[in-house]
């Protein structure tokens, strides 16, 4: 039994990686070599894509039982990861309009420093100081790729650090709410409440910043019908890695999530 219990995270975390790479390089061709410059726009569709998948897998086909939000708190904890993972999106999409993949994905294993530091603000949860020092070349090392690093750019750069500490928190903030008790929701669930909120939180910032963009889409696909499919594929596949995502950190740790994302 638990043989079976660890090839099954094991297949969890194999399916987290993969498909959160490919929503990388999705996202690195669409908003660098295509051309499509519209970050938050398309973290919106991300988030659409969940909030309407989600329901379908829940109240259509029966995946798992619906549970409802029991309290105020729990929700304003919901809107709060939703509210943190937007940031860490958004601000990541943009990175990757000024640094290449390999860069930002250099910056990012910084992530489970920022994560031990969250988890130790919000839950005291101390790892052991093996675990402290093994994190300590990963940051040494990001300082020195930065300073030698020739698509450097300051701008770019300060979003990647932004959307790794958001990330980290974001991975501490799910972990408390898919294993604390009276207020446990199942990943489905958590992700069926958490992306129409995110939705509501983006569109403002879309309509303000990236103005017209539904017009320019649809212009685009006029010129090159592809774009939709990029957009319907891409946003089907941040479901699954968000999905994969909730899952993973219920059955290991926000840490050790970000620990494989880095290895």
């Amino acid at each position: 039994m638990k043989s079976s219990s660890k090839l099954f995270t094991f297949g969890l975390v194999a399916a987290w990686y993969s498909s959160n790479i490919g929503v990388l390089l999705l996202n690195k061709y669409l908003l660098s070599n295509y051309g499509f410059r519209y970050p938050i726009f398309l973290t919106m569709c991300h988030m659409t894509a969940c909030s309407l998948l989600s329901y379908i897998a829940i109240a259509w086909m029966k995946m798992v039982p619906m549970q409802t939000i029991r309290s105020r708190l729990q929700f304003l904890k919901i809107s709060a990861l939703s509210f943190v993972f937007c940031i860490s999106v958004v601000f990541g999409n943009v990175s990757l309009r000024f640094l290449p993949v390999s860069f930002n994905q250099a910056v990012g294993a910084t992530t489970p420093f920022f994560t031990a530091v969250f988890a130790y603000l919000m839950t005291l949860k101390r790892e052991a100081w093996l675990t402290y020092v093994t994190l300590i070349p990963v940051v040494t090392g990001v300082i020195i790729a930065s300073g030698g690093e020739p698509s450097f750019h300051l701008f770019g750069f300060l979003m990647c650090i932004a959307a790794t500490a958001a990330r980290a928190l974001k991975s501490v903030l799910q972990g408390i709410l898919l294993s604390s008790e009276g207020e446990k929701l199942n990943s489905m669930n958590l992700l069926l409440y958490m992306a129409p909120i995110a939705v509501v939180l983006l569109l403002p910032a879309t309509l303000i910043m990236e103005k017209n963009v539904v017009g320019i889409t649809l212009a685009l696909a006029r010129d090159d019908v592809k774009i939709i499919w990029y957009l319907l594929f891409n946003s089907a596949l941040a479901y699954f890695v968000n999905l994969t995502n909730f899952l993973v950190t219920k059955h290991t740790s926000a840490l050790t999530l970000q620990v494989c994302l880095t290895s």
